[in-house]
């Protein structure tokens, strides 16, 4: 028995020819009658993972214990495994909506204004617009700049800025004023207050209220449409807010819904305006509320005025397509920053700026009043919207000792 374990021990040690075995055995030196386990010193690493089987001990039944490199994770799973968990605030869910979009489609939707006021009022629409968007955008750039910020210029709020300033001015309104008007509308309306997202009103809004107070004369000096705009050939005209309430004389709904009466660049159309409205709505950027309720609050006021005594006020159906309520019904009331964001407070602001419009237009001293109803409400928002949180559910007010 132990010659045929010294015959087996010598065959197993025959097998050490190959030049990358480093496996050494004693079993020749080893005594025959001691049984004892032949002492094996284990092979590196590399030698085992290039499959040396063969040199390893007979009793371990011919296998090697061999060492496996870990293998490489893909670059995929590697990046889930190094994530880690994070832990913030809501909310959470994932869009693909960013402002630039945001901004850029408003743009889209005011569109339609800007082509009919270049059709009704000429050519010389365009450069007052491009003179406030560029003046806009310049001032914002030099702001950020000037207080260190990181530029974004390329969000599209400041060029929003601008067109709906340069729509609320009119036809011939001079090119400087346009300039001081954009300059107060950024810096003072927005980055006075740390810029996008922080501003308490509504830029555009603030500029035109700068000019209102600048340029009494300029501000409210308009043009039959379809004349040619410039500073001589003007052809003064009366809006239709002014004639209704200095004259008594009311505009027919037509001409208010196409556009054919002397205002503002973007608001004489309520039909243009309303494309572009239903756009941003169809897109889900506003909220339905804020226009409902304030063309509604507009309406419902107006109504009770008209069945008084329909010979001295107008008809609800004028005050909701005269003046600026349309403009300021879609572009202005449903600003994201400058209007709350409870359901409950959207119909406070806009039956409160609703009303106002009406008080204006009717009593107050201006024909119109869409500009200062917002201006006001928006210094409310705040205080509206810490009154009008939502209670949350399961919330128990404490009990008082």
């Amino acid at each position: 028995m132990d010659k045929e374990k010294t015959k087996k021990a010598d065959t197993d040690g025959s097998t050490e020819a190959k030049p990358t075995a480093e496996v050494k055995t004693s079993a020749k030196k080893a005594p025959a009658k001691t049984g004892a386990k032949i002492p094996v010193k284990k092979a590196p690493a590399k030698s085992a993972a290039e499959g040396d089987v063969k040199n390893a001990p007979a009793k371990t039944g011919g296998k090697a214990p061999v060492k496996k490199a870990p293998a490489k994770k893909a670059p995929a799973e590697a990046d889930e495994s190094a994530s880690k968990l994070v832990i913030s605030s809501s909310p959470h869910f994932q869009t693909t909506e960013n402002i630039p979009r945001i901004m850029y489609t408003v743009v889209t939707a005011l569109i339609p204004a800007m082509a009919v006021s270049v059709y009704l009022f000429g050519l010389r629409v365009l450069m007052l617009m491009a003179v406030c968007v560029v003046v806009c955008l310049v001032s914002e750039y030099a702001m950020q700049k000037a207080r260190k910020k990181s530029v974004r210029v390329h969000d599209g709020s400041a060029a929003i800025t601008g067109i709906l300033l340069a729509l609320m001015l009119p036809p011939g309104f001079p090119i400087y004023g346009a300039v001081l008007g954009s300059l107060f509308s950024i810096v003072i309306g927005k980055m006075l207050f740390g810029g996008l997202g922080y501003n308490i009103f509504n830029p555009a809004l603030i500029g035109r209220a700068f000019l209102q107070a600048t340029y009494p004369v300029l501000i409210t000096t308009w043009v039959d449409p379809g004349a040619v705009i410039n500073a001589v050939d003007a052809i003064s005209a009366a809006t239709p807010l002014a004639m209704m309430k200095f004259g008594g004389e009311a505009t027919g709904l037509g001409a208010l819904f196409f556009g054919n009466t002397a205002g503002s660049l973007g608001e004489t159309s309520a039909i243009a305006i309303l494309i572009g409205g239903l756009y941003l709505r169809y897109k889900g950027y506003i909220n339905w509320k804020l226009p409902l309720g304030y063309l509604g609050s507009i309406a419902f006021f107006a109504a009770i005025f008209w069945i008084y005594d329909s010979s001295t006020y107008a008809s609800p159906f004028f005050h909701v397509m005269a003046g600026g309520a349309m403009l300021g019904a879609w572009f202005m009331v449903t600003d994201m920053v400058t209007t709350p964001v409870t359901p409950c407070g959207q119909w406070i602001f806009a039956i409160g700026a609703g009303f106002l419009t009406i008080i204006i237009r009717l009593f107050g001293g201006l024909p119109e009043g869409v500009m200062y109803s917002i201006l006001f409400m928006n210094a409310f928002v705040p205080l509206i919207n810490r009154h009008t949180k939502p209670k949350v559910f399961g919330e128990l007010k404490a009990k008082k000792t």
